[in-house]
């Protein structure tokens, strides 16, 4: 963005005007945190209006995960004000930096540390400017509740100091030196922001969502991905009361009402009027190691370190995950609105920008003339049915422009259509030296497409179901350190001698895309089981073989306080009760999470049960310890249920698990009795990521947990009553 460009976008927001000044010149060595190089003028990201009112401005977007707060407290910390006093607006592409999309993790690493460089910025400014009104030097100036104060008690607000000035000032690398007195609001844990309305029943979500003169709009989607649409008939669909218009578009086919309910019963009979023709296009083979090694691979080496060895004893092992839904508790829902050839899309995807550009080829209009507003969704964490049914809701838009269009996905629609999360296979081996260490480490994973968000109009839902249809971009991984489908492939372990391997996939059986964690989940779950299994072959404790091939202080520092706080060495074992452990430092850069858990496994009916859970995180410094926790307890029970539940099953032409029934998820009366969380305060380290931390090690400690309570080794996924009793 150019700085006539975003001194033209501030001040159609309203923005107040503040002094402009010469910022000190630097180096091109010199970066500015990833964020704020994107965007890097200070009034994109904070706004004083002369009414004292602040707004702060983020890319990310809260999915539940509680950054609404955070980000509010790391500013609130550098401008030394209460967090109440301001207003934050998320992701919005005509008022919001662009931080592409809110997902890996990311958004306290790029946004958080965004916002607090440019804060720091704007307070030192803010005090050059005050001591130049008061006659004080900077130094000299108190700072408090948004005003500096004078040693006599002469005040000025930032209201008062940005009156008839200018702030569109580029950020320079250098931060800003640490605000004056203690930190008032990071390390506190503040009550979310996002909270009381979800817990009200107040308009929390898009789905709650309702503008003045809106229809309602259903699709109704073919009985499966390869079917074909011969003939509709619309005319009795026509004469039922409220039917606005039907809309038909090679095999999109959907229906606008006045009201919900009315749009609802029209779908259900226009579907009933549809004639499909459905091949059989999906594999008939259910195993999900011969349905992933089947299909073409493209191997790359990402880890090659020293040679093979081949003097000690050989293991290996074969791990698998399968296709598994989101299962967001709400389905995807958007409103979307064409008015004098601008439209305006009300949506919970994870990236507003890429969606706009999405639409834009899907629409064949400008960037420019199309505006996304995040709103939450009830239900994410991934690439769900959220960027799709926005494509719903703006071609619906288009066909019946001028009033706002709301489209709500059914449960069929969300369980039966979104991007899966990706099946997996990992094959792993290696060889014990006579010390019972690590010699050698042979990892190989094969799996398809981790991600395939939009960006292109391929990657939306509808778009490959019109008449002249889109085509899928070709999807490519993720390069590392993070990766895609190989994240966390790479062992945080000290191993001499390995080699890691990944075959990715580029043609799914089923369509593919993020779920929470991407690869990690699987090849934690792989590599933390076969350290179990390792373990034993050495005759160590598992919680000692891990710290014998540690060598971070901070990875040490997890594993012993979380086997500590479970009480790991004095445990008592109890009939059909087991222990495991595991450990991981999510994609090797960001948290660092080790798990003991205790699981009872009973034996007429094979059900395990999670009965507690004991972790310990370091994610740097840390701005809301009760956020934290809440994402790790979150991300510990929501592994619990991908790990002993969840399974998307389909036959020859379709998906069959399009219900809560096909598909289970955990309940509260399946969830541990206990989970505890132990944070490591890191203050003046950066911010690291905690949403995806604990999924991983929680599948392989409830694994090695099974092992240890009735000795069945269970390398598949998930580990269900079904497969328990049947081993």
């Amino acid at each position: 963005m150019s700085a006539d460009q975003g001194r033209r976008r501030f001040l159609a927001a309203g923005g107040a005007l503040t002094l402009s000044f010469a910022m000190p010149a630097w180096s091109a060595q010199d970066a500015l945190p990833k964020s704020l190089e994107k965007a890097p003028w200070l009034d994109a990201w904070i706004r004083i209006d002369a009414d004292e009112r602040i707004t702060v401005f983020t890319g990310k977007a809260e999915l539940g995960q509680g950054i609404k707060t955070a980000l509010l407290q790391v500013v609130a910390d550098e401008l030394r004000i209460a967090p109440g006093r301001l207003t934050l607006v998320t992701a919005d592409t005509a008022r919001t930096p662009d931080e592409g999309m809110t997902a890996g993790s990311n958004s306290m690493k790029d946004s958080g540390a965004a916002l607090r460089h440019a804060a720091g910025q704007v307070r030192m400014r803010l005090g050059e400017l005050a001591a130049a009104r008061l006659g004080t030097p900077a130094a000299g100036l108190a700072l408090k509740d948004g005003a500096f104060i004078a040693p006599d008690g002469r005040r000025a607000s930032f209201g008062q100091l940005v009156t008839g000035q200018e702030l569109h000032l580029r950020a320079t690398p250098q931060p800003a030196p640490p605000a004056p007195g203690p930190k008032t609001a990071i390390g506190q844990s503040l009550p979310r922001v996002d909270i009381p309305a979800k817990v009200t029943g107040g308009r929390a979500y898009v789905q709650d969502l309702r503008l003045p003169n809106m229809v309602h709009a259903r699709v109704v989607r073919p009985p499966s991905q390869a079917a074909t649409l011969t003939a509709v008939d619309t005319v009795a669909v026509m004469r039922l009361p409220g039917v606005l218009k039907i809309v038909r578009d090679g095999r999109f086919l959907a229906v606008i009402g006045d009201a919900e309910y009315r749009a609802v019963k029209a779908a259900a009979l226009l579907a009933r009027a549809a004639r499909w023709e459905t091949p059989a296009a999906l594999p008939a083979n259910a195993d999900v190691k011969a349905l992933v090694m089947a299909q073409p691979a493209e191997p790359a080496t990402i880890l090659e370190r020293g040679a093979r060895v081949q003097e000690g004893t050989h293991y290996k092992a074969t791990y698998t995950r399968p296709f598994q839904l989101h299962a967001s508790i709400g389905p995807s829902c958007a409103v979307a609105q064409l008015v004098e050839n601008r439209y305006t899309v009300w949506t919970h995807s994870q990236g507003v920008f890429p969606l706009r550009s999405a639409l834009a080829e899907l629409l064949g209009t400008q960037e420019d003339a199309i505006r996304c507003i995040h709103v939450e969704g009830s239900g994410c964490y991934g690439h769900n049915g959220a960027d799709d049914v926005a494509a719903d809701a703006a071609l619906l838009a288009r066909a019946f422009p001028g009033r706002p269009v709301r489209v709500q996905w059914m449960r069929e629609d969300e369980h039966g259509w979104e991007p899966f999360g990706a099946a997996m296979v990992a094959q792993v081996a290696a060889t014990l030296g006579a010390d019972g260490r690590i010699a050698d480490w042979q990892y190989d994973v094969f799996t398809p497409p981790h991600n395939t968000r939009p960006g292109k109009a391929g990657n939306l839902l509808p778009a490959t179901h019109l008449a002249k249809p889109f085509t899928p971009p070709r999807p490519t991984p993720s390069p590392q350190p993070e990766g895609s489908g190989d994240r966390n492939a790479i062992p945080y372990y000290r191993l001499p001698n390995a080699r890691v391997t990944h075959h990715f996939q580029p043609k799914a059986v089923l369509r593919t895309s993020a779920m929470r964690g991407l690869g990690a989940y699987c090849n934690v779950f792989a590599i933390e089981s076969f350290m179990n299994e390792l373990a034993r072959a050495a005759k160590v404790d598992p919680v000692d073989f891990r710290l014998g091939h540690l060598d971070d202080p901070r990875a040490i520092d997890v594993v012993k306080l979380a086997a500590a706080k479970f009480g790991w060495k004095d445990y008592k074992k109890l009939v059909r009760r087991g222990r495991g452990f595991a450990f991981a430092r999510y994609k090797n850069l960001a948290s660092y999470c080790a798990l003991a858990v205790e699981v009872e496994v009973a034996r007429e009916t094979g059900l395990v049960r999670v009965t507690r859970v004991s972790s310990a995180v370091d994610c740097g410094e840390i701005v809301n310890p009760d956020g934290v926790r809440n994402q790790i307890e979150g991300g510990i029970i929501q592994s619990a249920s991908w790990t002993l539940l969840e399974q998307v099953r389909f036959d020859a032409t379709r998906v069959l698990t399009v219900d809560w029934a096909s598909y289970p998820i955990l309940r509260f009366g399946q969830a541990p009795d206990k989970v505890d969380v132990h944070l490591i305060d890191r203050p003046g380290q950066p911010f690291l990521g905690t949403g995806e931390a604990a999924q991983g090690p929680a599948a392989a400690a409830i694994a090695n947990a099974v092992f240890d309570a009735c000795g069945l080794r269970m390398r598949d996924l998930p580990l269900d009553r079904a497969r328990v009793r049947k081993a």
